[in-house]
């Protein structure tokens, strides 16, 4: 026997989640022109969807901006007033009254020219949304409109969706009470973390082959679900051959740690007494065969992780069991290579 550094995985029920969606709704009301994509296929942020009729709203923009011309023209005059009132209160030749009327005048015509401005920048953001534009590059589906069919602003029907897929999440559930047994082996130094930048995660998918690209463990919910006693866990994935699609579900291996100087012996070797109790032979100085009890931890591929009862050094017995007694005698031989 050995001692050994081991690193501990565990393995999680699972299913992918998208990584970003955005639903498309129209933010102004009209007729659909045109639609400007093919359902099903990966789009771009800023990519034209859909386009609604833009007349109305261009000619509210030329109207916007007829009335910011006149408000303009209008304040023209009165601030030129206003600059001749201003040199004849200083040689009172007007009067305090008329000053301060002019001076009213002037500021209402440039509040004036400012609000036919914040109209006319109104109208250009509704004729710009117009055309609807994807917020999110992904994948986009279904569309549930044609053109000619007629939209609202903010209506509750989404015109389609489209979701972000590379990267994609996967979202694990593990149970609370391994949880803790986790933070208490690493809180106590028996195991090392498996990193700061997050353990990694390797997928297993439904029909067991092994997913290529590894994943990096985000984060751990901070509430239990009272009716499972389990934690959600988010890891998230690269996707670029969109392989992984939402709703799939997958089973996680997780790299909890590094245990340290950990003893291994292969499960052939380990029997069980009448009382459950796990035992070893083992091979004394006396070339003896003797059992030793043991205390199991986990499953490591073909080896159980030993607790307790063997010390490196220890020759154990692996074959030959059913003819191995406590106090036999026996040879130890070097198996030819």
């Amino acid at each position: 026997m050995q001692e050994t550094d081991v690193t501990l995985t565990s393995e999680l029920p699972g299913r992918t989640a998208v990584y970003q969606v955005a639903e498309i709704r129209p933010q102004v009301g009209g007729i659909i022109k045109q639609r400007a994509f093919t359902e099903g296929t990966e789009v771009k942020a800023g990519d034209l969807l859909y386009q609604i009729d833009p007349s109305t709203y261009e000619v509210a923009v030329a109207q916007a901006k007829a009335a910011v011309a006149k408000s303009k023209a209008e304040l023209e005059p009165a601030r030129l007033k206003a600059a001749r009132y201003r040199d004849l209160i200083r040689t009172k030749a007007v009067s305090q009254q008329d000053h301060d009327e002019v001076m009213a005048a002037l500021a209402l015509a440039e509040a004036n020219v400012a609000a036919s401005q914040a109209q006319l920048d109104a109208a250009r953001i509704d004729l710009e949304r117009t055309r609807v534009t994807a917020p999110i590059g992904g994948r986009i589906g279904r569309s549930s409109v044609t053109p000619g069919a007629l939209v609202t602003a903010n209506q509750a029907q989404a015109m389609a969706a489209v979701q972000q897929l590379d990267p994609i999440y996967v979202d694990l559930t593990q149970s609370n009470v391994e949880l803790l047994r986790l933070k208490r082996a690493l809180a106590s130094g028996s195991m090392q973390s498996a990193g700061e930048a997050g353990a990694k995660v390797r997928l297993i998918l439904e029909d067991g082959s092994s997913y290529p690209l590894q994943g990096t463990l985000q984060l751990a919910e901070a509430s239990v679900d009272q009716s499972t006693g389990s934690v959600t866990l988010r890891a998230v994935f690269p996707n670029p051959d969109r392989d992984l699609l939402p709703g799939m579900y997958v089973r996680a291996v997780i790299e909890e740690g590094v245990l340290a100087k950990a003893m291994l012996v292969p499960q052939q070797a380990v029997v069980r007494n009448a009382q459950g109790q796990a035992m070893a032979m083992v091979v004394d100085a006396g070339e003896t065969i003797a059992a030793r009890p043991l205390e199991l931890d986990r499953a490591v591929g073909g080896d159980w992780i030993v607790r307790q009862g063997l010390a490196s050094g220890d020759r154990v017995v692996i074959e030959g069991l059913q003819k191995a007694r406590p106090g036999t005698q026996v040879r130890v031989a070097q198996t030819a290579n």
